[in-house]
């Protein structure tokens, strides 16, 4: 019986690739009929995935990391599955190739566990073709960095502005776009997103309060602006924050005759008050298609107001409650921060790049300003990172990826930060995905 089902499908299979009508003859047998229809669905249906196994080696034992997480300490090498994605897509197009709607799934799984990435729905206007709303756990819209996917990524990591100020690139919430679908229409370049989002993303156990972030981001799709020269950017704004659950906000002030301190603003009036995050920033991509290769030039730079407490600048994936001097205190800093990459590809397999960020979380205070006895910490001091890699694209499936990765931290007054760490790391590679 399989047999004759696997034959039928076959046939069904033939016929239809010469004609989007469906036949008479399938009309007429209701049997066949569900057949057809059930291959239609599954037609609709993609699976994609990728597994990316590294091999990881320190300058020392135990040393914090953005480039893959901290070390354990008495560890200053490790195996380590960084990621591990399997992603479901079912969409449905008009009968012109345009989307109507799409759902994705997608897992990430580790030897450390298992969680979801993505969980999102998106419905199509068909009338115009020009716009889309989506709903769901999904990346962020802001900036270019955090929505180019991990696989597609040059170095193995985000930088560490990236990291800090969106601890995951997803969250929950809802967005409408502006995102014509229409090639040829003059308009197509243009791209709109906007949307409200939980704000905390994934790093903590659901929403908390009542504040949202609202995130907008308009953008160029890739155009060619001279003979084999793109040009694809971006500009986006974010405002939001979460709930200060304690009387205390700290700020940078001035200190008569010069110099910075964080002071406590107490109030009972604090309590339930926004911490505010509001950030700026601008992207840009520019690819020459040249007689040498690819040659890529990726830039982005992010300022604002971020609002976290004493020991890290990260947004707080739980409100924190204690009004003292300590890591559960809100601390409002004002930061700035960029990422540069200059990528080359040639012969196709082969692509070398390097790379520069930085992050630099409090823009009021510099080196030795930054002390305990004026309440900074270790979260307020910058970071400068230069990396350098190289990639072989053995295959569409399969690629190595060789990464060093060199963070610079400022020389402040913070006990253990008084000069530069040795917190370099060696990063290979291997990526598989299809």
């Amino acid at each position: 019986m399989k047999r004759y089902i696997l034959i039928i499908v076959l046939i069904i299979s033939a016929v239809s690739g010469y004609s989007q009508v469906e036949p008479l003859w399938i009309q007429d047998t209701s049997f066949v009929r569900e057949l057809y229809i059930m291959r239609n669905k599954f037609q609709s249906l993609s699976f994609t995935g990728y597994i990316q196994v590294q091999y990881q080696y320190a300058d020392t034992q135990g040393i914090s990391s953005f480039n893959g997480g901290d070390f354990f300490k008495g560890s200053d090498n490790r195996f380590m599955i960084r990621r591990g994605r399997f992603r479901l897509d079912y969409d449905r197009k008009t009968a012109e190739g345009y989307y109507r709607y799409n759902f994705a799934l997608q897992f990430d799984g580790t030897e450390r566990g298992v969680n979801i990435r993505d969980m999102f729905g998106r419905i199509y206007e068909n009338k115009w073709n020009y716009f889309v709303a989506t709903v769901g756990v999904f990346n962020r819209p802001f900036g270019y960095e955090l929505n180019l996917s991990s696989s597609l990524r040059e170095s193995p990591e985000r930088g560490r502005m990236s990291q800090i100020l969106m601890k995951t690139e997803r969250d929950l919430g809802f967005m409408v776009s502006f995102e014509p679908q229409d090639r040829r229409k003059k308009i197509y370049p243009l791209k709109v997103d906007a949307g409200l989002f939980n704000g905390q993303g994934l790093t903590g156990p659901g929403e908390y309060d009542s504040f949202k972030d609202f995130i907008i981001r308009a953008s160029l799709r890739r155009s060619e602006i001279a003979h084999n020269l793109y040009l694809s950017g971006g500009l986006s704004y974010l405002n939001g924050g979460f709930m200060n659950g304690s009387e205390t906000f700290y700020r940078t002030s001035g200190i008569p005759g010069g110099g910075w301190v964080f002071t406590a603003d107490r109030s009972a009036e604090n309590v339930g008050k926004k911490s505010p995050r509001i950030y700026s920033g601008a992207d840009i991509q520019l690819t020459w298609e040249n007689n040498l290769g690819r040659t890529n030039l990726r830039g982005e730079y992010i300022f604002g107001t971020q609002s976290a407490t004493y020991n890290t600048s990260a947004t707080p994936g739980l409100p924190p409650v204690n009004i003292s001097l300590n890591p559960d205190s809100i601390f409002i800093r004002d930061f700035n921060g960029a990422y540069f990459y200059l990528i080359h590809t040639f012969l196709k397999r082969h692509q070398f790049f390097i790379k520069y960020d930085w992050y630099d979380p409090n823009i009021k205070v510099k080196g030795s300003e930054i002390t305990a006895s004026n309440n900074f910490g270790p979260a307020d001091v910058r970071y400068d990172t230069f990396g350098a890699g190289y990639t072989f694209y053995m295959n569409d499936n399969l690629k190595f990826v060789l990464y060093y990765d060199h963070p610079v931290n400022e020389k402040s007054g913070i006990q253990g930060l008084a000069d530069d760490l040795h917190d370099d790391t060696y990063t290979f590679r291997m990526q598989f995905r299809f």
